[in-house]
């Protein structure tokens, strides 16, 4: 027996018309790179993802195709995924950060038939459009002529209807940025979006309402933006998109515009601070700041709750839409010490409904969820992946079940706690040592600005610590300062055997630390054998 509910397919589409008809006015800020704001709505976005629905169809585009952007945040970015899903395309995001090789590789392996890009990376598709063989069409997003990506808006009238289709059908695709082989793109089918875009507005992951206004940082080719293009039209909440992420800009436009919602990773953060110290000047009306990719310090964490705002931990990959869990405040928060809020705040959150995870051993075996013993972390739901974009079999087991390739710890209250990537924990005489939580509590000593530990060859016991350090401007922070502090935050025998000073550190193109870059130029650091 069939139920007696409509058959409602949940289809992307839904979400801007939605936005549209009940939040039509409420505002989209876009900064431009050359310095331009514009200003559209929600009613805006929907009538011009409709004419490029029309364009593209002009251009040859069939329902299934890729279209790919290269391009930073703003709204001519947001009409792109709209209007590409819409007439029943996949939206390409290609991040441009990673190298020529790797874009290459991406855009022939999604077989691109139309490329939108910003004008700063003009130089980029000059180079490689001689490569790409399946691009048929280039298109600038932010040419003013007449072969700009305004111009083909305007060619259109908006009179369009959205393909309609099974809610399995695909329309994202995204590719990991790994440190090794070739990235792995990523296929999110429309039911996979909309559950995950429900689950994301709700308090205890982005608390999004019409009220809010969102300033993601986090750029729209990394990981579907974190969902926010999709969460935000859901919610109705006011956007403002930054095409730089210069500090100075950031806090301008929060202040400008009265943002109460941020999104980005940790180094964000660190300019942002920068900032700050130089000029006096701060976000003033910031009540959540969302911080993922990697895992926050302490010292942070703390700078932020202190400004006034509420600081939320996220995890997830690529491979989870991406969020996997997000820290909330439990109900007993107003009893807890300002150390415990912090202590808490600092794991990387609970397990939204759709998620689930466990962690096991190197045999398989499920390991128990006490916060007593850490072990490979899996993940499972409707919105992480099941197969990779052209791969021949499954990358999940029998049970559905994905190795995130992270090392974390489950908590009696539901809490997941990165302690390592399975390839970054340091293995002491039979004992790990978490690469994150040494580098975190490195980064809470006066003076330094970023640090990364990684494991070097030790005659006796395997592997030992070697911390690798950038100070803050100004800063003379010596070797001994920084032991002396991290003595009093982890196990003496977690200690680092050295301690290097360079002048910067390697970076993924998402932002996260290049461990593979600094454990080969480090690969013949010699330590004593004591």
């Amino acid at each position: 027996m069939l139920g007696g509910m409509q058959d409602f397919e949940l289809r992307v589409p839904r979400l801007i018309d939605h936005a549209a008809r009940e939040h039509g006015a409420r505002e989209l800020v876009s900064y431009w790179a050359d310095g331009r704001e514009t200003r559209t709505t929600w009613s805006g976005i929907a009538r011009d993802a409709r004419k490029l629905a029309q364009a593209l169809e002009k251009l040859g585009v069939a329902a299934g195709d890729r279209v790919a952007t290269l391009a930073m945040n703003h709204a001519h970015h947001l009409v792109a995924w709209y209007g590409t899903i819409g007439m029943g395309g996949v939206i390409h995001t290609i991040n441009p950060r990673l190298f020529d090789e790797q874009l290459v590789y991406i855009a022939n392996h999604a077989e691109d038939r139309v490329m939108l890009y910003d004008k700063a990376f003009q130089p980029l598709v000059d180079r490689l459009r001689g490569q790409w063989t399946s691009v048929r069409h280039y298109i600038c997003f932010d040419d003013l002529g007449p072969d700009g990506f305004q111009a083909l808006l305007d060619a259109e009238d908006g009179d369009y209807d959205w393909v309609e289709g099974p809610e399995r059908d695909p329309c994202m695709l995204c590719y990991t940025s790994g440190t090794t082989g070739n990235p792995k793109g990523v296929l999110y089918t429309h039911r996979s979006t909309m559950i995950h875009a429900m689950a994301e507005v709700a308090p205890w992951v982005f608390d999004l309402s019409p009220s809010a206004v969102v300033l993601p940082v986090v750029p729209m080719f990394h990981a579907a933006a974190w969902g926010l293009p999709f969460a935000c039209a859901l919610s109705g909440a006011k956007v403002v998109y930054s095409a730089v992420n210069d500090p100075a800009v950031l806090c301008r436009l929060m202040n400008q515009e009265r943002v109460t919602h941020s999104a980005g990773v940790p180094t964000v953060w660190l300019a942002m601070f920068g900032h700050m110290d130089a000029t006096g000047q701060a976000p003033e009306h910031l009540k959540l700041v969302t911080i993922g990719g990697s895992a926050a310090p302490r010292a942070m964490i703390d700078r932020i709750m202190r400004m006034g705002a509420d600081v939320k931990h996220l995890w997830g990959m690529t491979e989870t839409s991406p969020i996997g869990t997000a820290g909330f405040a439990p109900p007993h928060w107003d009893d807890m010490t300002h150390d415990e809020k912090l202590d808490l705040v600092g794991k990387q959150g609970s397990v939204p409904f759709g998620i689930e995870l466990r962690i096991v051993d190197d045999a398989g075996k499920v390991l128990p969820r006490d916060g007593s013993i850490a072990g490979k972390l899996q993940v499972r739901g409707p919105w992480v992946v099941q197969r990779y974009f052209g791969a021949d079999a499954d990358a999940v087991d029998a049970e559905g079940w994905f190795d995130t390739g992270d090392v974390a710890m489950l908590h009696g209250d539901g809490t997941m706690q990165i302690t390592d990537r399975s390839k970054d924990v340091i293995k002491s005489g039979g004992e790990w040592i978490s690469s994150v939580d040494l580098e975190n509590a490195a980064v809470g000593c006066p003076g330094v600005a970023e640090a990364a530990a990684i494991g070097v060859y030790h005659p006796k016991w395997d592997e030992r610590p070697l911390l690798i350090v950038v100070r803050k401007p100004g800063s003379e922070v010596a070797e001994q300062a920084i032991l002396d502090h991290l003595a009093g935050h982890v196990a003496k025998w977690w200690l680092p055997d050295a301690i290097v000073f360079v002048d910067e550190l390697p970076h993924t193109a998402t932002g996260k630390l290049l461990k593979t870059a600094l454990r080969d130029r480090f690969k013949d650091f010699a330590l004593a054998a004591v």
